[in-house]
């Protein structure tokens, strides 16, 4: 039997997509015992979100003053202080996930497995390297937990027909005192999560500036779509690094992506390559971007989304 503890990703009162696509990858583990755990201030709600999720054996939850921010060296070591009854300890591969994952393998001894796309086994793992281009077998040394992260763009987020226990734990983990939580800086917003949203408009560099980057927030609110950038667009300064997409950013997989006057270079395809339908707009005929879209259209953009809006 595979014993899965996945960690919860949640923003204080609501529980991430991406936790449920956790679920779903250890699903495929054989004979797959999965819990939960929600680290939290107050964590009573988002323990109900999550124990909502299909094929969920039980919800743990920890509740302390010190995980009101999802600090990685306060959040490590209390997940370590239970991995010892489990088989596989699993987060998301986002921000989130890169961050805390590392720590909890560093700090039981083992060597991370990252990107996990497909289980093959129950200790045996396909995950991508190289930009995507080349998809890689990896088997885990089967007398060790195997810590992983989740590539949640391939997988689909479980059903919420569930209603599994929730236990509330008392840890008394000593935390470390070298990490405090400072001041968060990021971008308010009413549009889907980048991250989960089934569809995302993005623009690129040809924008010219932050301010023309305003025509890619009319077109996404229109289309009720999450926004997105190409690198070369952030390091232009036209938007924050949170909306990057890409290797080196956030890699999706929406029903509809939407790419305006990006190029396609290689890392940004890699992280597009899952999504259902790319609509690619360039002036550029020889984009490579068009070499992976489903449709097409060479013109100039500043023309083309003012009459996509008005069509809309």
């Amino acid at each position: 039997m595979s014993k899965v503890l996945v960690i919860a990703e949640h923003d204080a009162s609501t529980l991430n997509e991406s936790t449920s696509k956790c679920v779903a990858c250890a699903n495929e583990l054989p004979d797959a015992e999965i819990e939960i755990l929600v680290l939290a201030k107050d964590g009573s709600g988002i323990a109900q979100q999550a124990a909502a999720l299909d094929s969920v054996a039980k919800v743990l939850l920890i509740e302390n003053d010190a995980n009101e921010h999802a600090l990685a060296a306060i959040l490590a070591p209390q997940i370590v202080t239970l991995a010892s009854e489990y088989s596989h300890v699993f987060g998301p591969s986002t921000t989130f996930g890169k961050d805390l994952m590392p720590r909890v393998a560093a700090l039981l001894g083992v060597n991370q497995v990252s990107d996990i796309m497909s289980v093959t086994g129950s200790h045996t793992f396909k995950r991508p390297i190289y930009a995507g281009n080349v998809v890689l077998t990896v088997e885990a040394p089967a007398d060790l937990p195997v810590v992983a992260t989740i590539r949640t763009a391939s997988y689909k987020s479980v059903a919420t027909t569930n209603n599994a226990a929730v236990e509330t734990l008392t840890d008394n983990t000593e935390l470390p005192q070298h990490t405090r939580f400072v001041e968060l800086s990021a971008g308010s917003s009413d549009r889907p999560d980048l991250q989960t949203a089934a569809l995302v408009v993005s623009g690129g560099r040809a924008l010219g500036s932050a301010e023309n980057f305003d025509l890619i927030y009319g077109l996404a609110d229109k289309l009720g779509a999450a926004v997105g950038a190409s690198r070369a667009a952030v390091d232009a300064g036209y938007v924050a690094n949170e909306l990057q997409v890409g290797q080196t950013g956030k890699i999706i997989a929406p029903e509809l992506y939407v790419a305006i006057g990006i190029s396609g270079a290689i890392q940004h395809l890699t992280g597009i390559k899952d999504a259902g339908t790319i609509v690619a707009i360039n002036k550029d005929e020889d984009a490579p971007i068009f070499e992976v879209a489903d449709i097409g259209l060479v013109g100039d953009l500043f023309k083309i989304i003012p009459e996509l809006k008005d069509a809309l």
